[in-house]
């Protein structure tokens, strides 16, 4: 039989109850009025990488920012903003080469005071950025780059990467043609003369002559950055008798050469293989010839997992820009949502208090967290360097629509070097994953 409360007990009952409505209006307060999060997004607005490029990745930072500041829209995702903080985002040019990139970079840190920064395309940027950011210790995430000397040549505490770099292109390239030409003899390459296309050819020649050691590269074209211009490396291209091309182009100068390069024969004497073709593949559509092989530099756009979380990105992105989105749309989105993962996962471990960049930084490194493109692990670069798989298909326009055929994923072991082993070693260990 139930007693009655005796009077003392009513009053202790009702003290704590109090206590505890005070208690969840005080969290309620603390929840509305957290600081927002500033993070400063840096991408190509203007010029030759800003239409390809540049633009669809500040509209994936967009895109998801409003969601996360809305709440319950993203799938997996559903806590506002960061862990309740609104997200408040200052958008940079990446335009005007790496001088005016550190200029910029420290402004954002020293005078616009942003908590964060998120970006970089330009493997030269994000080479001229990482010590910086490490001298100025500020969180810095680079969401697209692609030169694996980053994490390779030095360690960084404050600097991340959330996608993968270039040798997992590369690899992933080389594996590809070789088992669509088993038999090939010669190759070539057509790349930008700057960190990003000589990491990329070098990478694939490397993995050519494991892969197809009686293969020969018979001409490596370097061009200068956005040129825009290669008549005459085509020239030397279609009298190479090569059977492969590999180009690591992106940006305006994958549209010029595409549209340069067709005309003149070479994708029909030729496959030619565009490592960053994906992002193209809208704006150009069947302007590319049959039989290009395009990569995306992860399982991003037509290559990506049917998941919830995908659905959601490709139709919130489509209606709101009426087209969907490519890889660097996918690459922006895998950066912010890895922020919110370790913000979030260092306010858990911080007993629901606002984490410090320190408590930030120790959740990022060695995390995995769900984007779009599938699962994200920060894998290499003791935590701080992403791996991911990759995909590759074949163009084929079909009804005047193009299409992709032949499409083929290798998962993130088969493409990436393990933790604590240069990317040229363990492509010429024969792709061992053990010392």
């Amino acid at each position: 039989m139930m007693q009655k409360r005796s009077g003392s007990g009513r009053i202790l009952f009702v003290a704590f109850a109090t206590v505890l409505i005070a208690v969840g209006f005080t969290l309620s307060a603390h929840a509305a009025d957290q600081k927002p999060i500033k993070i400063g997004i840096v991408s190509f607005l203007s010029g030759p990488p800003a239409g390809p490029f540049g633009v669809p990745a500040r509209n994936g930072a967009e895109i998801l920012a409003e969601a996360l500041n809305e709440g319950g829209k993203v799938p997996g995702y559903g806590t506002k903003g960061l862990g309740g903080a609104p997200i408040e985002v200052v958008y940079i040019d990446e335009a005007g080469g790496t001088t005016k990139q550190v200029t910029e970079y420290r402004n954002l840190v020293q005078r616009q005071d942003v908590d964060l920064v998120i970006g970089y395309i330009s493997s030269g940027d994000t080479l001229a950025i990482a010590p910086v950011a490490e001298g100025l210790k500020k969180l810095t995430v680079f969401f697209d780059s692609g030169t694996p000397r980053i994490f390779e040549d030095a360690s960084y505490k404050y600097v991340f990467r959330t996608g993968s770099h270039s040798t997992m292109d590369s690899v992933g390239a080389a594996l590809y043609v070789t088992e669509m030409k088993p038999n090939i003899k010669k190759y070539a390459g057509i790349n930008q003369n700057y960190a990003w296309g000589q990491d990329s050819w070098s990478d694939f020649e490397a993995a050519m002559k494991i892969l197809a050691p009686k293969a020969k590269a018979v001409t490596s074209q370097m061009t200068k950055l956005m040129s825009g211009q290669f008549g005459a490396e085509i020239s030397v291209l279609l009298s190479s008798g090569a059977e492969v091309i590999h180009s690591s182009f992106w940006g305006g100068d994958t549209e010029s050469f595409v549209l340069q390069a067709a005309p003149r024969g070479l994708f029909k004497k030729s496959t030619v293989v565009l490592t960053c073709g994906e992002h193209i593949m809208y704006r150009l559509g069947n302007q590319i010839p049959d039989g290009t092989v395009l990569g995306g530099k992860g399982t991003v756009g037509i290559f990506a997992p049917n998941t919830e979380l995908n659905r959601w990105f490709q139709k919130a992105y489509t209606a709101r820009y009426d087209v969907p989105p490519t890889y660097p749309s996918y690459r922006m989105v895998q950066a912010v949502l890895g922020v919110k993962a370790a913000y979030e996962k260092a306010m858990a471990a911080n007993k629901g208090m606002t984490p410090t960049q320190d408590q930030v930084i120790a959740s990022f490194e060695h995390l995995s967290f769900d984007t779009p493109s599938g699962i994200v692990e920060m894998g290499l670069g003791k935590g701080h360097q992403a791996v991911t798989g990759i995909s590759y298909g074949t163009t084929k326009v079909v009804k005047g629509k193009l299409t992709i055929t032949n499409i083929k994923t290798y998962p993130k072991e088969k493409v990436n070097p393990p933790e604590g082993v240069l990317s040229k070693d363990w492509i010429e260990s024969g792709f061992k994953r053990t010392k």
